[in-house]
């Protein structure tokens, strides 16, 4: 069995540089959380989006198993469109209600859950049988687990904390099982 333990990011500071986006004090508090929440998970693996607040996330969780943090362009989050949306609910909800509409310059759920599932198929194939940290966002987390099961939805993701933890379990590349790990 594989265990892949998706890690959403902690709270961030606000920048329009996405890429470079830190954790708040807030988000770095949390961040050595989910360090004590891992630690007993006997983690073999560190892998993060190359976005500094998911990286920044995992990283207390990499420097406790003496891991470096490799980074997966497909992890990064699903880019909503080019310039800033008005209303994020209500632009986050239309992109979920049709998986096939993207605003300008953005993704589709089916374009960004495309990326994501093979990063993940990628990441099964090459780490079979081990534990892995997952360092990314909400939107392509929960995108990622509606492949596997269709349970997991828009609901599901207004659902999740700040950071999250769900450790997904896989034979091969097939959906064992699902359960939350963290702790608000």
């Amino acid at each position: 069995m594989t265990n892949l333990f998706f890690v959403r990011h902690a709270h961030s500071v606000y920048t329009p540089d996405e890429l470079e986006r830190p954790l708040s004090d807030k988000g770095l508090l949390d961040a050595k959380r989910v360090a004590d929440c891992l630690k007993s998970k006997n983690i073999e693996v560190a892998i993060s989006s190359p976005y500094k607040r998911a990286i920044q996330t995992i990283k207390g969780v990499a420097d406790h198993f003496h891991l470096k943090i490799q980074i997966e362009p497909g992890l990064r989050e699903r880019k909503l469109s080019k310039e800033p949306v008005s209303d994020f609910q209500t632009a986050i909800r239309k992109v979920w209600e049709d998986p096939e509409f993207c605003f300008e310059g953005g993704e589709s759920n089916m374009v960004a859950q495309k990326r994501g599932i093979g990063a993940i198929l990628k990441i099964l194939r090459t780490y079979e049988g081990k534990n892995i940290v997952l360092g990314t966002h909400g939107n392509l987390m929960v995108l990622i687990m509606n492949y596997f099961d269709p349970q997991y939805d828009f609901a599901f993701w207004q659902s999740l904390q700040m950071p999250d933890i769900y450790q997904l379990t896989f034979s091969g590349e097939s959906l064992a099982a699902v359960k939350r790990i963290w702790i608000s």
